[in-house]
């Protein structure tokens, strides 16, 4: 089996701290990207079972809903399995009652709201205009219409964040009550407008307290930290997201969407024009046999139960041991074995990168 994430390029309006690849929504070009979307679909899937979609931008809730029916009917194209799990990306103000019924009709079952935050200096920075409110009766009317699995994301680590300013954002996003909160420190990435704009970091010492509250506050409400920035009620992780970090196979369509088949990692071009041309693929990598190893440990690692020691040794024939310096790591316990898993120590994981850093 294998999994499916498809890429909607196209925003109403652009976030000043996103480095995803987007253009501001037009609606002759969404029609014509669907239809070369349609090609590279029936070019490139060979026709395996799928376990998971995800549809992600951009925002692909900005179709309108003539466009949104025909995406939906694309995921036809695709042997589905019976109980999959079917993932649509969602800005809060795009949700009303007609695209909730076309996505129920396609058999969506879990969604993904960019809120980021409800604190009005952030929101303000971001370019973003929804409230509290407004996010509280948009999900209510997910609800309604049968959506009981929605993610949230939130955005933390903005300069003059305080602790107070936080708290109050991550209590607000437990308040909606999601099955799935997910946590990203602020990244100031070079081609955002907040980089542009010349806008702070924020002290390393800062970002990693906030990190530690937010694992703090989200444990003490019964969700479960099971990736490094991702945490979920039983039952509620997200298979799409852990088929990547179990370093397994994966389609990816559209622009600028990354695909691992066959041990080959490609990524489509960023450029609408070439695409709309049909010039789907920019780049592809067959993987060594060390760097599908290094793919296992990296992504591994990052979810909080780690590594399971017997599947390693059974999908690669070599104890782990033997692949990678652990010993020092377990005696200096930045690593861990429990329960035959190896995993990063719970109060290290901030840290993650160095101690990747240290075995590959």
């Amino acid at each position: 089996m294998k999994s499916v994430y498809i890429h909607i390029p196209f925003c109403q309006s652009i976030c000043s701290y996103c480095d995803f690849c987007k253009v501001f929504y037009n609606p002759k070009w969404a029609h014509e990207y669907l239809l070369c979307l349609k090609d590279e679909i029936q070019d490139h899937y060979m026709g395996e079972e799928i376990s998971s979609i995800y549809i992600g931008g951009g925002t692909p809730s900005c179709l309108n809903e003539t466009q949104l029916k025909y995406l939906m009917s694309l995921t036809n194209l695709f042997h589905k399995k019976e109980n999959i799990e079917f993932t649509f990306e969602c800005n809060i103000n795009d949700i009303t009652e007609e695209k909730l019924k076309i996505l129920k009709e396609a058999n969506v079952n879990r969604l993904s709201i960019g809120i980021e935050s409800f604190n009005e200096k952030k929101l303000i920075l971001m370019g973003r205009n929804h409230t509290f409110e407004s996010a509280q009766e948009k999900i209510q009317l997910a609800r309604k219409y049968g959506f009981h699995n929605i993610n949230v994301d939130l955005i933390y680590g903005f300069f003059n964040e305080t602790k107070k300013d936080l708290l109050e954002d991550i209590k607000k996003v437990w308040k909606l009550n999601p099955e799935h909160i997910s946590t990203y420190s602020l990244i100031l990435s070079e081609h955002t407008l907040l980089h542009v704009n010349k806008i702070p970091a924020i002290d390393d010492d800062l970002d990693r307290e906030f990190y530690d509250e937010i694992v703090k506050f989200l444990k003490k409400k019964k969700y479960i930290h099971y990736e490094v920035s991702n945490f979920a009620k039983k039952g509620y992780e997200s298979y799409h997201n852990l088929r990547y970090w179990n370093n397994e196979e994966y389609y990816g369509f559209g622009l600028s969407a990354s695909g691992y088949i066959d041990k080959i990692r490609y990524t489509n071009t960023y450029n609408l024009t070439k695409y709309l041309n049909h010039e789907f693929a920019k780049t592809q990598e067959l993987l060594t046999s060390q760097d599908i190893l290094d793919n296992e440990i990296m992504l591994g690692l990052r979810k909080t139960k780690g590594i399971n020691i017997k599947e390693f040794e059974k999908k690669y024939h070599r104890p782990i041991e033997e692949c990678y310096p652990i010993l020092p790591l377990l005696k200096n316990k930045e690593l861990k074995k429990k329960n035959g898993y190896l995993f990063i120590s719970p109060d290290k994981l901030y840290i993650m990168n160095e101690i990747l850093i240290k075995l590959i």
